[in-house]
């Protein structure tokens, strides 16, 4: 077995000494968050999607949300204190991340953006996010998760 690649997403934990499991899953392209977890055998509760944002400030925000729910983007506005947010459109997230899509991490972008993780990821001792490419996860403890981005807990999804 071959030297494991570090990502950005990798490094950066490293670099916090904070533990995670790397989980790699064969795929050449993207698919969305249930079939990584299906494929994974991670729990859909605990797995979440990271989302990129804009808001009318201009700013960038990242949003790490349930993989099965979709975001509210009138609550999202608010956790960031934004009029309003929209998705950024997938031909400029990897300009903006530095990743592609269907391998965005909240850790390890070009520039630090605010971060909000679902407020439901506090119930877990670990979720599992994107590693930074396709085909793999990160596991890690949600508050670790948290403090090395910076972030907060809100809740940011559709009900």
């Amino acid at each position: 077995m071959g030297k494991e690649v570090k990502t950005n997403a990798m490094r950066i934990l490293d670099r916090n000494k904070i533990s995670y499991e790397i989980i790699n899953y064969e795929c050449d392209e993207f698919i969305d968050g249930l079939h990584t977890a299906e494929i994974t055998g991670a729990p859909v509760e605990q797995s979440f999607k990271t989302l990129v944002m804009q808001g009318k400030s201009k700013q960038y925000y990242v949003f790490v949300i349930p993989i099965a729910d979709e975001v509210d983007l009138k609550a999202a506005a608010r956790a960031v204190n934004e009029k309003a947010v929209e998705m950024i459109h997938v031909k400029d997230i990897t300009a903006i991340t530095g990743y592609v899509r269907g391998g965005c991490s909240p850790l390890g972008m070009k520039k630090q953006f605010p971060t909000i993780i679902h407020e439901s990821a506090a119930a877990y001792d670990k979720i599992y996010v994107s590693g930074g490419r396709i085909g793999t996860t990160i596991v890690v403890a949600p508050a670790a998760l948290l403090s090395v981005v910076r972030g907060q807990y809100a809740d940011v999804i559709r009900h």
